[in-house]
């Protein structure tokens, strides 16, 4: 009996994990993720699944970020009735988180098509709404870490801890065949280890198949315990301080938000940085934070590390609009803390948006900047950035803490693969860009592993197992038309070009001599412009048929 693994997502890229499992009895989904990044690559999120929902069972769910998650209120929508296995943590921030995703859509969705209105274009609809969110809460089933559950006849789940957010696991999948049981072992995201805020990372020794994200797969970060991570973020502040402030400080709602609020605190008790207020300017943060005071507890450690996020009276939520409206008139010395991480969404646009041109200001992005974001565009050293249609200088310092990310390092990604052997049969790296996957496979190599056994999919590539033997599954993929280019999910799209472009142009007008040297950069433009779709000449030395023909 075989097998069948399809990646649909988080191949290739980091985000958008998902992947089917589907044996002649079930077909189960590890993960509903939602595409992040390039306008190119999130336009997945709106077009059909590459399967039929209703024809699924379960979905077994490692953890409750968005890329991993937030495409289950859109599965449910379109008719999946099957249970979403997850612990009690990770039921608890998707209560938070789901509801808060759609109801985000459906705001930049309104304002999207009030400029539809004006610009002639069609209304669009949301990917799904705040309750489609709150619904698909109902049908989760909540596991214990360690204890094997039934999914289907024949398949048992085992959830361990990840170590990388409250609530995250690697998943063990076994399932009884004719000629035995065949074991996978789905890593989801790994954390480092080592940490005060999360549990170490665990898992089984001995699996048939091994799939591993590779985030930071080419990468060797700092591993600094707690108190060393401190002191960099304490010189980071004084830094900040010393420059006028105030810090902004782009976040990831669920555990980056609350780590860093728990260090600031612990700072300005120690006297390490000149005190502040802290303004933490998002409704998803604060609900999650709640959570983490609720069920935050450290089994490594044996405490809570949130429990004195609010000690001091340091930490203002700010919950409506209105609120993060009224800092604007804030000067001097203060602390924003605001989604998203990337930059791409949320209240953090309105911050940069008035902050970046100031000198005095620092912002302090604090965990990875997937490709396209601004996030990213600012971490590469841009001078000028597009937010919200309105140019901005960059004037603002940018610095990057690499202290923070909740994934495992390259070494620790090997290290924890390591601790799984022995793997019968093959290793399926996901979950990373083409460098980390190809950097990731090279030390594994280098560690032991078979390089024959190791497999990087592409979006939708799908592979038939059989016990501890692999192949790629020729009947699986005629029926899935590609729905990317190769290499289009890690690549800054034709949007980014335009936004570019845009800048580029109004600069050039802004710093020719005359308005006649304008006139004139507009007409050749406009000339290049009216000549699109026009044949090329045929004698144009340029132009090679026989490259076109090959």
């Amino acid at each position: 009996m075989s097998i069948t693994l399809t990646f649909h997502g988080a191949a290739g890229c980091v985000t958008g994990s998902c992947v089917e499992v589907e044996t002649p009895g079930v077909r189960l989904l590890i993960d509903c993720g939602m595409f992040q990044g390039p306008k190119t690559l999130k336009a997945l999120n709106y077009g059909d699944f590459p399967f039929d929902p209703k024809t699924v069972d379960a979905v077994l769910l490692t953890h409750a970020h968005l890329d991993h998650a937030g495409l289950l209120p859109k599965l449910v929508k379109a008719g999946f009735t099957g249970p979403i296995h997850a612990t009690a943590a990770t039921r608890d921030l998707c209560g938070v988180m789901l509801p808060d995703a759609g109801g985000i859509q459906e705001t930049e969705v309104r304002h999207l098509n009030r400029r539809n209105l004006r610009r002639g274009l069609p209304q669009v609809e949301p990917i799904y709404t705040a309750r489609d969110g709150e619904r698909t809460i109902r049908q989760f089933s909540k596991v214990k870490l360690g204890v094997p559950v039934e999914i289907a006849p024949g398949v048992r789940a085992i959830y361990w801890e990840a170590g990388h957010i409250l609530g995250a696991t690697s998943i063990e999948l076994r399932v009884d065949t004719e000629d035995g049981e065949t074991s996978f072992l789905f890593s989801g995201d790994i954390g480092q280890g080592g940490r005060d805020y999360a549990a170490d990372p665990e898992g089984p020794a001995g699996v048939d198949h091994l799939i591993l994200e590779s985030t930071y797969g080419n990468r060797d970060r700092l591993n600094l315990a707690p108190p060393e991570r401190r002191a960099v973020l304490a010189q980071e502040l004084r830094d900040a301080h010393a420059a006028g402030g105030p810090v902004l400080i782009p976040t990831f709602a669920v555990e980056r938000a609350q780590e860093i609020i728990a260090d600031l605190v612990a700072l300005m008790e120690s006297g390490e940085v000149p005190e502040a207020d802290i303004f933490l300017d998002s409704p998803l943060a604060i609900e999650a934070t709640e959570v983490f005071q609720q069920r935050g507890y450290n089994r490594t450690t044996g405490l809570n590390p949130f429990d004195r996020l609010r000690a001091g009276g340091r930490l203002n939520f700010l919950r409506k609009p209105a609120e993060s409206d009224r800092i604007e008139r804030l000067r001097g010395w203060h602390i924003i803390l605001a989604g998203s991480g990337m930059c791409d969404a949320g209240r953090v646009r309105g911050h940069l948006k008035r902050l970046l041109w100031r000198r005095e200001v620092t912002v302090l992005l604090s965990g990875y900047q997937a490709v396209g974001t601004l996030g990213r565009i600012l971490e590469e050293g841009a001078s000028r950035v597009s937010i919200q249609g309105d140019e901005v200088q960059v004037r603002a310092r940018i610095r990057a803490l690499d202290i923070y990310s909740g994934h495992a390092d390259a070494g620790g990604l090997v290290a924890w693969a390591k601790a799984r052997e022995p793997v019968a049969g093959a290793v399926f790296l996901c979950h990373g860009e083409p460098e980390a996957l190809e950097g990731l496979n090279a030390r594994l190599v280098a560690a032991g592993f078979d390089g024959a056994s190791i497999r990087i999919p592409d979006l939708d590539s799908a592979y038939g197992v059989s016990g501890a033997a692999v192949g790629e599954d020729p009947a699986q993929s005629p029926r899935r038309a590609a729905r990317l280019a190769p290499g289009a999910a890690v690549k800054a799209d034709w949007h980014n070009a335009r936004v570019a472009l845009n800048m580029t142009l109004n600069a050039a007008l802004a710093n020719a001599p005359t308005d006649a040297a304008r006139e004139e950069l507009l007409a050749r433009l406009a000339d290049v412009l009216s000549r699109q779709g026009e044949p090329p000449p045929e004698s144009d030395p340029g132009l090679d048929t026989r490259a076109e023909a090959g």
